[in-house]
């Protein structure tokens, strides 16, 4: 059965961090729809003064963020101990589980050009131990493709494997389609999908979908996917919905207000992070 578009949500413009100007599309309001991604944002720009500021040490406890740098790069360091850079196509994977501190530091590029995701941790695993994971340009499979290419970020196509997750399930798929390409991508059916056109539009199901669009698709087992007037970079992320309450504040994502509450006194008594080193 094909999939069409259920539900779409334009991104709009703001700042994070320390003054980085992104466009955020997914966030507060979309937590049921899109289920479970809790947050997307974009990032776009050839000008450094709008991203250079970065976003310095800060919380995160019940998420894993993603970030995906088509262009451009983003420097890590957490309160495990790593530090680490990506660039050109690269993924930074971390879940912050029990709590992590960690800071993202944006160098000066040509152009700037990626999003982040917050992928919901079920109830089980909200309080993992942390970990940073970065997939680097040589462990992401891509396929040749009807008037384009695919790459597995993560998770698998067909038999095509990338990194593998270690809680929720994700395949994360970048799809680069020529001016009047149509691909059929195949899907899981019991998987919830949304895609995400970072550059150019496309027609997913039946129906056009604007640059910087979140879309999230009825069940079904394959989604028609075209470039209509320009080439386009379309982001796909399937997963499982969770279907379970969510207690969001700031950085840090539980299942109730009890379990928010605790995680904002232990920020406040210093009990915040449960493994690892210390931050300065």
């Amino acid at each position: 059965m094909e999939r069409k578009i259920e539900t779409t949500v334009r991104g709009f413009p703001t700042q994070d961090g320390a003054g980085v100007h992104l466009v955020r599309v997914l966030g507060n309001s979309t937590v049921e729809k899109f289920d479970p991604i809790l947050m997307l944002d974009s990032f776009d720009s050839r000008n450094p003064a709008d991203y250079t500021a970065g976003f310095p040490m800060h919380p995160h406890r019940g998420i894993e963020t993603i970030s995906y740098v088509v262009s451009g790069a983003m420097r890590h360091r957490d309160s495990l101990g790593n530090t680490d850079t990506i660039s050109d196509g690269e993924v930074q994977w971390m879940t912050a589980g029990s709590g992590i501190m960690h800071e993202e530091m944006i160098p000066a590029a040509p152009r700037l050009l990626g999003v982040q995701l917050w992928l919901n941790l079920p109830a089980k695993d909200k309080m993992t131990a942390p970990v940073y994971h970065s997939v680097r340009r040589e462990d992401i499979p891509e396929l040749d493709i009807p008037g384009g290419k695919l790459r597995v970020l993560a998770g698998a196509y067909g038999d095509v494997k990338g990194y593998s997750p270690r809680h929720l399930p994700l395949d994360y798929y970048d799809v680069r389609l020529d001016p009047g390409a149509v691909f059929q991508l195949q899907t899981a059916p019991d998987r919830a999908v949304m895609l995400f056109t970072l550059l150019g539009g496309v027609r997913a199901g039946g129906t056009d979908i604007p640059e910087k669009t979140a879309a999230r698709l009825t069940p079904g087992e394959q989604v028609t996917l075209e470039a209509v007037e320009e080439r386009a970079c379309v982001l796909v992320m399937s997963s499982r919905a969770l279907g379970e309450p969510v207690c969001w504040g700031g950085p840090i994502v539980m299942n109730t207000r009890q379990e928010l509450n605790q995680a904002f006194r232990e920020l406040n008594t210093g009990d915040f992070l449960k493994s690892g080193v210390s931050y300065d």
